[in-house]
């Protein structure tokens, strides 16, 4: 079986038609779900880039593999399992359409092909999906009599959202210039706010106020890069391998629009980061929904099972070929935990009613050094619950706590590696 893994940086699975967002952001991602296996609560454990695709490729939670920070000092260690050296050691020709490699993390390893269109671009995030499918589609077309693994990271949803200008107003007709709003009143208070205002902004037009303006450039770009998957997928159908390749489409991360005084961008761990699709397409398989969480940590284990391959033990996600045949439909896992330390030194855990956020430092808002939020009341997380409710933070905390003090004993760690590794992007925008 071929595979076809999709990465769509930045991503938020509430921004997808099949995931209920009332704009048609997604008309072909949708379709593709409708034929597909779709994770309802796919969960990003790592944030953002760099350790969401590590765990992604790893099978391992990023306690056990390092990459606990994006640019950060670690590399990823040589015998950490790694999906694609995995899969070209069982005779698939491999190959990434993508510019990790760029970083000294080691993300090429395992590929026979490592193409990387940004190259052409001063800044990666630059080249769009029609720069990534001139490199992609005719090389699934060179390639299509071998059994494959190709790698597409898309990059349209990222920041700056500067889709092309058809698409600018594809889901806005307001005045992004009215003074009467005031969403964006404090972005500059952080270094990212101050650089958007600078940079990106000015090429939008003159004082703009609306956020809800920015959340729309955001959907335009969705729309423009599901047209490119949906680019992608005709051409998978056209040289006849639909029956023959699993296609998986899920994001790294997601992103915050303007709400946590975070102006689109992905750190922080509320939903908007976490939550991102997962949307699996297998010619021999119904489809159908998983209900409970899954996680990144998941991927590399269920796709080696659904080649025939061998899981190695040092892959701790859980295999999810009996939910994708729907052999179980019990919830897959009670809770998952989750990190950060880019931007914020936060740990967190998810299960499906509640959210538990442990600080290990203070960050840059002066957020509450300890959060819990009631997912099913407040889906937004806009109401910090956790005075109001202790009983539910304390037995969470503890919940949190057992499993960092287990993995850290597993992995002969004396420190807590977000503390022992410290912020990157954000250590000169914290007093402590």
């Amino acid at each position: 079986m071929n595979i076809i893994l999709v990465a769509v940086d930045t991503l938020r699975a509430d921004h997808l038609g099949c995931y209920g967002y009332a704009r048609p952001t997604s008309p072909h991602m949708d379709a593709l779900a409708e034929t597909s296996v779709v994770g309802d609560w796919h969960m990003s454990p790592a944030i953002p880039t760099h350790p969401a695709f590590t765990t992604i490729n790893t099978g391992q939670f990023s306690i056990t593999h390092g990459i606990v920070a994006h640019g950060g000092s670690r590399e990823i260690p040589r015998d950490a399992p790694w999906l694609p050296s995995i899969l070209h050691a069982h005779g698939y020709t491999t190959c990434a359409v993508d510019n990790l490699s760029q970083w000294r993390l080691d993300f090429h390893r395992g590929y026979e092909f490592y193409i990387d269109p940004t190259k052409r671009r001063a800044l990666h995030v630059n080249a769009d999906n029609r720069e990534i499918n001139r490199r992609a589609l005719p090389w699934l077309e060179h390639h299509r009599n071998e059994r494959f693994f190709l790698f597409i990271h898309y990059w349209d949803p990222h920041t700056p959202y500067l889709p092309p200008r058809a698409y600018r107003t594809l889901f806005y007709k307001g005045d992004p210039n009215d003074p009467a709003h005031h969403g964006l009143e404090g972005m500059e208070r952080h270094k990212l706010g101050r650089a958007w205002r600078e940079t990106w902004f000015n090429q939008l037009g003159p004082n703009i106020t609306d956020p809800e303006y920015i959340v729309a450039l955001y959907d335009g770009e969705i729309r423009y890069c599901d047209e490119g998957i949906g680019r992608l997928i005709q051409q998978v159908e056209r040289l006849g391998l639909k029956e023959k390749t699993i296609i998986l489409i899920i994001g790294d991360h997601g992103e915050l629009m303007y709400r946590h005084g975070i102006f689109f961008d992905h750190h922080g761990l509320y939903d908007g980061n976490l939550h991102v699709p997962f949307i699996l397409q297998h010619p021999e398989l119904a489809p159908r929904r998983i209900r409970s969480m899954t996680a990144h940590v998941d991927i590399a284990p269920t796709l080696l099972d659904l080649c025939g391959i061998a899981i190695p033990e040092t892959m701790e996600g859980i295999c999810l070929t009996p939910w994708l045949e729907g052999t179980r439909t019990d919830p897959v896992r009670e809770f998952v935990v989750c990190q950060e330390c880019t931007w914020q030194m936060k740990w967190a855990i998810r299960t499906e009613s509640h959210k538990f956020i442990s600080a290990r430092k203070p960050d840059f808002y002066g957020t509450p050094l300890k959060e819990l939020y009631d997912l099913r009341a407040d889906p937004q997380e806009l109401r910090n619950i956790i005075s109001q409710d202790p009983e539910t933070a304390q037995h969470l905390e503890h919940k949190l706590e057992s499993w960092i003090a287990e993995k850290m004993a597993r992995n002969g760690l004396t420190e807590d590696p977000l503390i022992a590794h410290g912020l990157t992007l954000g250590r000169d925008e914290v007093q402590l």
